[in-house]
């Protein structure tokens, strides 16, 4: 019982997610077996994550990020821009535009961000149950809701870019290159923020933060009401 208790954190805020994402799509919605395969997705995600940061060890490239935050502000800035976001944001697209982009359900606008999301979701809760051993239960429980959020936002970043290129039959490798930097940057910069920790830093991240989530919800009500005239159409 003690051990169901401890991994609550991971897996009640997927579970709470995976809901809100599979309702928000309930017009045409994906094929539940293609929302668990991209799920799995997220656990491999974390894994290619974890290679990229084993091979920075070899090159020297690889700190500390929590000791840089403590006396060393800017090296912490560059780790963060150039290692933490790109690593991260790499490892969840790759299976997205190795596997997901094969998805034969994958015709409409909404279906990318819902896809990376279930990803993202993957990856955040490999990446709590690391962290379990290091937090308390209160900081178990705030990591729990908010990494699997912040890593949703910064996915659905290069999701859309790419969604729009694949149905529109464009490179999809441009815009993936773009999506990737645009959200490897904002990642990277949350990320330098929630470790540095001065009190002005954490009202920025949440501003930086809020402006994503307004962005994604207001994109996601669009695709919405877009698929239910098709829905209707159908």
């Amino acid at each position: 019982m003690q051990q169901v208790l401890l991994i609550l954190p991971v897996v009640a805020p997927v579970l709470f997610w995976a809901a809100y994402h599979y309702h928000k799509d309930r017009h045409l919605p994906e094929p539940p077996g293609n929302l668990l395969l991209c799920l799995a997705l997220g656990f491999v995600a974390a894994a290619i994550s974890k290679g990229f940061y084993l091979a920075l060890d070899p090159l020297g490239l690889r700190f500390d990020a929590v000791g840089l935050a403590e006396d060393r502000p800017v090296a912490l800035l560059i780790y963060a821009l150039l290692a933490i976001g790109p690593i991260e944001e790499l490892a969840k697209m790759l299976p997205f535009l190795v596997v997901v982009l094969r998805f034969r359900a994958f015709d409409e606008p909404l279906d990318g961000i819902i896809y990376a999301s279930f990803i993202a979701l993957g990856y955040a809760a490999v990446e709590n149950y690391h962290y379990l051993a290091y937090l308390n239960e209160l900081e178990a429980v705030a990591r729990g809701f908010a990494g699997p959020v912040i890593h949703i936002l910064f996915a659905s970043i290069w999701a859309h870019w790419i969604t729009r290129a694949h149905l529109a039959r464009r490179s999809v490798l441009k815009a993936a290159a773009l999506g990737f930097l645009v959200a490897a940057a904002l990642h990277g910069l949350y990320d330098f923020l929630v470790l540095r920790q001065p009190v002005a830093a954490l009202p920025i991240a949440a501003v930086l933060i809020g402006i994503i989530w307004v962005w994604r919800l207001r994109l996601m009500r669009d695709m919405q009401a877009d698929a239910g005239r098709r829905a209707q159409e159908s």
